[in-house]
């Protein structure tokens, strides 16, 4: 794994930031913590110890701020905490660094291509200082891929130097298109990338802002499920929450409600039909305790729909509603048991994205947004900012959208947790 952090050359500027402590560039973040055994750790050590670069301000940085113009765009789906970020990096890059002109991109990438005539908006310390309390973004956003000559093209006409992109995995893969066009151009415009997804999915980054929020509203329409459960006979309720690849907002609602008895996810496989599969271990249930409440990620039971090749604009292939699925199917396995049940189904999906941030997020974002800045200063580039082991990092966009970072059932403690506070079997297979 090849963490080096590309930089645009030696840092010769004394930061005005005025820190009374800054992150030397040589500062690591060492990658594994844990080793079962001396003769692991031992290895670990002989083989190259693997590390993350420190994210923080330094002592001197690469862009002369009088010199730099910035820019933010924000893409793909909304995520509580987008405004926090955009707030959080023209304060920091006005208010520490000097940089007074920085250019707010509507519509994503959209922004970035002059056919759309999306004109730029000036972001400043009095127009951005509220913004955190609304959801969404003051930006707008929009899903889907842009030249990247095009949009170097436009960040050269307003001469941006910095540029920072707000979004999730298809956001960073068209970042990183963009470093590849400035890399041929040779031209030095840092490009940083805030990694946005309420799924928590980037690969190697700890934690991603939005995801606090997104779970703690999502047990609200869990909290509800269960009094409708448990308000009507042989009530089951049923409530499909955001998770394509990975089931972390379904387990961590689950854990923080600690109503639910049964937790689907895209990375544990579970059959419906069969002795042992899923409908039969809910009909015992039902039968002894009267009431079930169930959470199912979105990406869950995807082989049920079969093979789909058919993407939506971000490149993602689209999804068979899993929500729906069960919710008949549970209905029509009951009716052929003959057993009668009251169904409620919720999909609460686009509230939990489009609230303003929790105060932990809130939190979170401002952090972010200024390791942000304080790396596009130091005129590092074709990195995310990140957090491993509780620290701040500088990683690699090929790193982190080299692949999807999923819930690991058979070595992830969360899991573990989640069996033991649902009571669910660890597999719903049916036996052959």
């Amino acid at each position: 794994m090849n963490t080096r952090i590309k930089n645009f050359g030696p840092c010769k500027v004394v930061s005005p930031a005025g820190y009374e402590y800054y992150t030397p560039d040589e500062s690591k973040v060492i990658f594994k913590t844990v080793f079962e055994t001396d003769e692991s750790w031992q290895a670990y050590k002989s083989a190259g110890v693997e590390f993350f670069e420190q994210a923080g301000p330094r002592k001197e940085i690469y862009f002369d701020p009088k010199d730099v113009t910035a820019g933010i765009v924000t893409c793909g789906g909304l995520c509580p905490g987008i405004n926090d970020v955009i707030r959080g990096i023209v304060m920091e890059l006005n208010y520490r660094y000097g940089v007074k002109r920085v250019l707010g991109f509507p519509y994503g990438y959209q922004g970035l291509v002059k056919k759309y005539d999306h004109k730029p908006v000036e972001l400043t310390p009095e127009n951005v200082a509220h913004i955190g309390r609304d959801g969404g973004t003051i930006l707008a956003s929009s899903r889907g891929n842009q030249e990247a000559t095009d949009m170097v093209d436009r960040l050269s006409l307003y001469g941006v130097k910095i540029l920072f992109c707000i979004g999730g995995d298809g956001t960073l893969r068209g970042a990183k298109e963009i470093v590849k066009e400035i890399e041929k151009r040779g031209e030095q415009i840092s490009v940083i990338g805030v990694p946005k997804t309420i799924d928590n999915d980037i690969n190697y980054v700890q934690k991603t802002f939005g995801f606090s929020t997104a779970f703690s509203k999502a047990m609200e329409a869990v909290e509800c499920a269960h009094v409708e459960s448990k308000g009507a006979p042989n009530g089951i309720g049923v409530v499909k929450l955001m998770g394509r690849h990975s089931g972390f907002i379904a387990v961590n609602a689950a854990l923080a409600s600690q109503n639910v008895n049964y937790c689907l996810i895209p990375e544990v496989d579970f059959d419906l039909q069969g002795k042992g599969a899923f409908l039969e271990i809910l009909k015992k249930r039902i039968l002894t305790r009267k009431h079930a409440v169930i959470i199912v990620a979105e990406g869950a039971g995807q082989k049920f729909f079969g093979k789909n090749e058919e993407r939506d604009a971000s490149g993602n292939l689209k999804l068979g509603d899993i929500g729906v699925y069960l919710k008949n199917s549970i209905q029509d396995y009951f009716k052929s048991e003959k057993i009668e049940v009251n169904v409620k189904y919720i999909d609460p999906s686009y509230i939990i994205r489009s609230i303003p941030a929790n105060p932990e997020d809130s939190i979170f974002c401002g952090f972010l947004a200024q390791n942000a800045v304080h790396a596009g200063m130091a005129g590092k580039t074709d990195i995310v900012i990140g957090m491993w082991n509780n620290v701040f990092t500088h990683l690699p966009i090929d790193i982190a959208i080299q692949e999807r970072k999923v819930l690991q059932p058979t070595k992830s403690t969360l899991w573990r947790t989640l069996l033991a506070s649902t009571g669910q079997p660890a597999h719903m297979s049916a036996e052959d």
